[in-house]
């Protein structure tokens, strides 16, 4: 199971996830609200919003594979593509982060709102809704997939994390499968910084194999005596660690210097103002964030 794998299958979960929770929402309201009618327009907006973000992985590909002839004008688009993705995937995980307690009110609020606009607004919120997950998604795969010897191998594991992440949505919409999903965010945004760190490194490597970036043949260590990347083990750990037996200097140095501060800086607790009490307020009555963080992405 190589890095391209676990990173690809990665990708399809949590992007996955993120877009069934969002139609699960928009749906549950529909549902609730007795408007079962406007079900067909949110979905064809879902529908448009994935058939984008497929054309988008096309014209990516196309532009790699055709428009680009020479191999340095490849190596320069894959390193440009990587550095925006990580820079993507970094404004995601903090995103959400932020905003999931909020999510479900924003969406609804929409939506209600689009219901007084017309049917096109309907498919509009939707497709709006999904499709940053989609064109995220695509950019993502696509710069992790850079590792991979096949093209098929990226391509079944984040068709198996999508599937994946549509089931559980499923389950967890019909009330048959209860998770944590704070804990599932924070867990699966430490593993795509992980991954994001990895494509960055991807990234330098293209820079300085387009001859952008110098050093190139300076390397920071080798251990391929102890870390065969063709075993299984080498696989894993570059898999889940973006490990390698042989990189460069700048490579790792790109590597560390955004790993260590992203991640601390995604895990240390969140810092919330507290409102000014009135005077004789009871403490106890005051609601702790928290609390309110867990309620509302649970709901």
């Amino acid at each position: 199971m190589g890095q391209a794998f676990v990173a690809s299958y990665l990708i399809g979960l949590r992007e996955g996830l993120e877009a069934t929770l969002v139609v699960s929402i928009l749906v549950a309201y529909l549902v609730k609200s007795g408007r079962r009618r406007q079900l067909l327009p949110l979905w064809a907006g879902v529908a448009a919003a994935v058939a984008l973000s497929v054309l988008f992985g096309a014209l990516l590909t196309y532009t790699r594979t055709t428009l680009l002839a020479d191999y340095r004008s490849r190596e320069l688009f894959e390193a440009i593509t990587s550095v925006l993705a990580v820079a993507l995937v970094t404004w995601m995980v903090f995103w959400m982060r932020r905003t999931a307690r909020k999510l479900k009110g924003e969406l609804t609020g929409q939506l209600e709102h689009a219901l007084g606009t017309g049917t096109l607004a309907v498919a509009g919120v939707a497709f709006l809704s999904v499709v940053r997950e989609g064109l995220e998604t695509t950019l993502l795969f696509y710069a992790a997939a850079q590792g991979a010897t096949t093209s098929a191998t990226p391509l079944v594991a984040i068709s198996a994390g999508v599937l994946t992440a549509v089931v559980v949505g499923i389950g967890l919409y019909a009330g048959a499968i209860r998770i944590d999903l704070s804990r599932f965010f924070t867990v699966s945004g430490v593993l795509l910084v992980l991954v994001a760190a990895g494509i960055l490194k991807y990234g330098v490597h293209d820079f300085q194999e387009a001859g952008v970036l110098p050093g190139l043949d300076v390397l920071a260590f080798d251990i391929s005596g102890v870390l065969d990347p063709n075993s299984w083990y080498g696989a894993a750990i570059a898999g889940i660690f973006n490990v390698t037996a042989a990189p460069t200097v700048l490579e790792t140095v790109a590597y560390v210097a955004y790993l260590v501060p992203v991640l601390v800086a995604f895990l240390w607790p969140a810092r919330t103002l507290a409102a000014p009490k009135p005077s004789g307020a009871d403490p106890a009555r005051t609601p702790t964030q928290p609390s309110e963080t867990t309620q509302h992405v649970r709901a």
